[in-house]
């Protein structure tokens, strides 16, 4: 440990799941913008499609913080490398803020990050039909944890102004907890879901007529609602923390770089900031190009294809037949292409959407039927049957373009697909002891020199991602 880190931080917590902290901190994030502030927005948890609202609306990249994938060190040092530059830190949880990996520990939760980052927090209660029951809740929370400072309560769904007066009445005589904000019932305050979650911003930029409309909504909403003075006030109380030594994000020295092309546009758009950053900081120019767009590659010396809703863009992924033929192509010539989740399920010979009788999924618009996908893996991809969201844990029992025979990592899976008709000699690189996967305990299908999983790693925390993929294309 070195100097201090002095900056203004406030993390936002739900009592629950759906309690309203997404919009109401991209809304807090806006408002902040628009004040003047370099808002250096995070996500709680391992989530893709919060950040990426946190980005559109701030212009800086949000960043991940998991206190069970990583270690405190780590939170500290992603925490501290994206404040760079900022005037404030708007960290929002996931779930309930006390929900985790374990029943008698933290771990995992966003009380946990509140306690590593010292960070002052505004407990969002989703308040619709109780009013007097409110103070028991933050009573409940304060008391169940005292090292989590809960400093303040934000009343979301609320019905009228009578409704509101009885809740903030109760909660400040109770619990001395100051109300600072309360957001009425409307349906302004939604952004679209769908299986796996929201809308992601880049889909929404592109698909939704009214998208920047409803985030100015949105913040017109918060700044009505919620005293930003008082949110300032309250993040400016945060204490300083030991400014970690810089050990992940290390430029490492390089002769020549090599061109990493990544898969970006609606179809494929879930990745970790870090990630990126990381194969920039181990040598790697990254090229971004479209499966959905562009009819082709650019010249590069690896592929990098994220994690997405390929299911989502079906005709238009079967249809850019140049491009699948270009990625076969490659990959049969042994270009290193790594590929996670929504990469995976593209690489295989097709997807199969709106299966009989196979669950939820469908809140999403999907067309159906059978759609010819890149082919570079043997199997198909079915969509359907059940969800999937969960930490993964797994060794490589291969080496492979991301790591050696031994290498462990903790991951994370989130889909609701899985992959059939897999030939019996079908080579993995991954054991897992927790998760998934592809196939019984393996997931990381081996062909050539592609390497494509449902895990997906987050180099924070597998800290020989970037390294490894580097030199491997290198």
């Amino acid at each position: 440990m070195t100097d201090k880190l002095d900056i203004p931080r406030i993390l936002i917590a739900g009592d629950r799941s759906s309690a309203g902290k997404t919009t109401i901190s991209i809304g807090i994030m806006s408002v902040l913008k628009d004040m003047g502030y370099n808002v250096q927005p995070y996500k709680v948890g391992l989530d893709f499609i919060d950040p990426s609202y946190h980005t559109e609306v701030t212009g800086r990249f949000s960043r991940n913080l998991d206190g069970y994938l990583m270690s405190e060190e780590a939170v500290c040092e992603v925490f501290s490398h994206a404040t760079r530059g900022a005037d404030i830190a708007v960290i929002e949880g996931v779930r309930g803020l006390f929900e985790g990996l374990e029943a008698t520990s933290d771990i995992g939760s966003t009380a946990q990050i509140a306690k590593i980052l010292k960070c002052p927090v505004i407990l969002t209660i989703n308040a619709r039909s109780i009013t007097r029951s409110t103070a028991a809740l933050v009573s409940g929370y304060k008391s169940f944890d005292p090292e989590v400072d809960i400093v303040g309560v934000i009343l979301n769904n609320i019905g009228s102004q009578r409704h509101a007066e009885k809740a903030k009445i109760a909660i400040e005589t109770y619990t001395n907890t100051p109300v600072i904000g309360v957001i009425p019932r409307n349906d302004s305050m939604k952004i679209s879901m769908r299986h796996l979650g929201l809308i992601p911003a880049m889909e929404g930029r592109r698909r939704v007529a009214d998208f920047d409309a409803n985030l100015g909504r949105i913040k017109e909403i918060i700044k009505e609602g919620i005293d930003i003075d008082r949110f300032i006030s309250i993040a400016n109380s945060a204490e300083q923390l030991e400014k970690p030594e810089e050990k992940i994000f290390r430029a490492h020295p390089q002769k020549n770089k090599i061109k990493i092309g990544v898969a970006l546009d609606e179809a494929f758009n879930f990745y970790y900031r870090d990630n990126l950053e990381l194969l920039e900081l181990a040598g790697a120019e990254l090229v971004y190009f479209s499966p959905v767009n562009d009819s082709t590659l650019p010249k590069v010396d690896g592929l990098y294809i994220g994690g997405g809703y390929p299911e989502l863009f079906t005709n238009e992924l079967e249809n850019n037949i140049s491009m699948r033929e270009a990625i076969k192509q490659v990959s049969n010539d042994g270009l290193p292409i790594y590929a996670e989740c929504g990469g995976l399920m593209y690489l295989t010979r097709e997807i199969t959407t709106n299966v009989s009788g196979s669950g939820n999924y469908t809140m999403a618009e999907m067309n159906s039927g059978t759609f010819k996908m890149v082919g570079a893996l043997p199997g198909k991809t079915l969509m359907g049957h059940k969800r999937v969201v969960s930490y993964n844990i797994g060794s490589f029992i291969k080496d492979n373009l991301i790591g050696k025979t031994g290498a462990s990592f903790i991951g994370h899976e989130f889909h609701h697909s899985e992959i059939i008709d897999l030939p019996d000699d079908t080579e993995f690189a991954i054991k897992l002891e927790r998760g998934i996967g592809i196939k019984g305990e393996y997931d990381g299908i081996l062909v050539n020199n592609t390497m494509a999983a449902y895990a997906h790693l987050h180099a924070a925390s597998y800290t020989g991602f970037a390294g490894a993929f580097v030199e491997f294309c290198r």
